[in-house]
């Protein structure tokens, strides 16, 4: 049997191999805390799932249902990002129901890239702007993000020559892993580049309702003349704790949400409809849900960040995001690091080189973590003497 050569491209998915190793732990009974993915623990609403209990039993709903979703859906999305955002959307030419973020942003270099054409791709970053890339013959162009520069990537540095078989252009903010947020002079400078070179600029925005301290993200579509060459992708995972439920949306440029109606169209049936009206329910829930969620979430996140800058990592809290990026001590890699944890106190996190090789030398830790096992996890981290790294070899050597 001879598999297709862009197989050979794509490495296993990150937290494939994750959840392997934690099963394996499991297996000899030993208990695992695990910061690693970032699948919020708390509940999806109850009047959400409530909504999807009745429309399960209607007998219209046990259809196929249509790629681009019911109206009804699509006219929430347009309500929900004018209260949000303050954006007018046409729900019927302007937004696209998707089965979760993930597949829509894997989908859409289908709509862009033809083979030999460039994507630019941030480094470090989530794993499916580039896997969809090379499913699509093309090739990933990567922009470093780095510290000193609030993990932004530096746009002037892109040269002409590269700019002009460029295609694509991903964001992702606010951004995972590292947790760092994007202005409107940043989004203003995407827009200029876009439109300079003709490029499509795609902004991944699944973390815009995780905030903290008063800090509410704002939307790539907000900066003008955005939606000329923008496509926004968002989902209802982690604002209303739906990741299990697969439902997001596109939003954005009316050309470029035909074009991956196109490809969905062709690839897929659409959401469940039932799925689609929980959805709506979610989206229509008053914003005090969104506000107590955070809570939570930063009340873990000032926990986590105490426990790790008390073991020796640098490390800031972050204005919004579920995930926590920490440097490792000098003289670890990432994966050393990463290692160590599992073995000395069978702690889950991130090796940040899982993101890309510009996040070396950096960790991940998500915050959807149980209270039990986040006191738990916590307490191994905070027991942990970190070694020599020369100990760290021997001991390496030995085994």
């Amino acid at each position: 049997m001879r598999l297709s050569q862009r197989l050979a491209k794509v490495p296993p998915y990150l937290f494939v191999e994750i959840s392997r190793k934690i099963a394996e732990k499991r297996a000899k009974g030993i208990r695992v805390i695990s910061f690693g993915i970032g699948d919020p623990d708390l509940a999806t609403p109850d009047n959400v799932v409530e909504k999807l209990r009745q429309s399960a039993l209607d007998r219209p709903n046990h259809r196929y249902p249509e790629t681009d979703g019911l109206p009804a859906f699509r006219q929430a999305v347009a309500r929900w990002y004018q209260r949000r955002f303050g954006l007018s959307l046409d729900p019927d030419k302007e937004v696209l129901p998707l089965i979760g973020a993930k597949e829509g942003i894997g989908h859409a270099a289908l709509c862009f890239i033809d083979p030999g054409d460039i994507a630019l791709v941030p480094d470090p970053g989530y794993p499916v702007y580039s896997v969809g890339t090379w499913f699509a013959g093309g090739e990933c162009h990567w922009l470093p993000l780095k510290e000193e520069s609030g993990w932004l990537p530096d746009l002037d540095a892109i040269t002409p020559a590269v700019a002009k078989r460029a295609k694509v252009l991903w964001i992702n903010y606010p951004n995972n892993p590292t947790g760092a947020v994007a202005g409107p002079d940043f989004y203003k400078k995407a827009v200029e580049f876009g439109k300079r070179y003709d490029v499509a600029v795609l902004h991944d925005a699944c973390y815009t309702e995780v905030g903290y301290e008063g800090y509410r993200p704002q939307s790539f579509l907000q900066t003008p003349g955005a939606m000329d060459i923008g496509m926004e992708f968002h989902s209802l995972s982690k604002s209303y704790n739906m990741t299990g439920w697969r439902i997001g949306m596109a939003v954005g440029n009316a050309n470029m949400i035909k074009a991956l109606m196109t490809v969905k169209s062709n690839l897929d049936s659409g959401v469940p409809q039932a799925i689609q009206y929980m959805a709506i329910e979610a989206m229509d829930t008053p914003d005090t849900y969104i506000a107590e969620r955070n809570a939570i979430y930063k009340s873990r996140r000032d926990r986590v960040v105490k426990a790790l800058q008390g073991i020796g990592l640098r490390v800031q809290a972050p204005k919004a995001s579920l995930y926590i990026w920490a440097r490792v001590p000098e003289g670890y890699t990432s994966a050393e690091f990463t290692k160590m944890l599992l073995e000395e106190r069978d702690v889950v996190v991130t090796p940040g080189t899982g993101y890309g090789k510009f996040g070396e030398g950096y960790i991940r830790l998500s915050l959807t973590i149980s209270e039990e096992d986040l006191k738990v996890g916590l307490e191994r981290l905070a027991s942990l003497k970190v070694p020599p790294r020369s100990q760290m070899l021997d001991k390496s050597a030995k085994s």
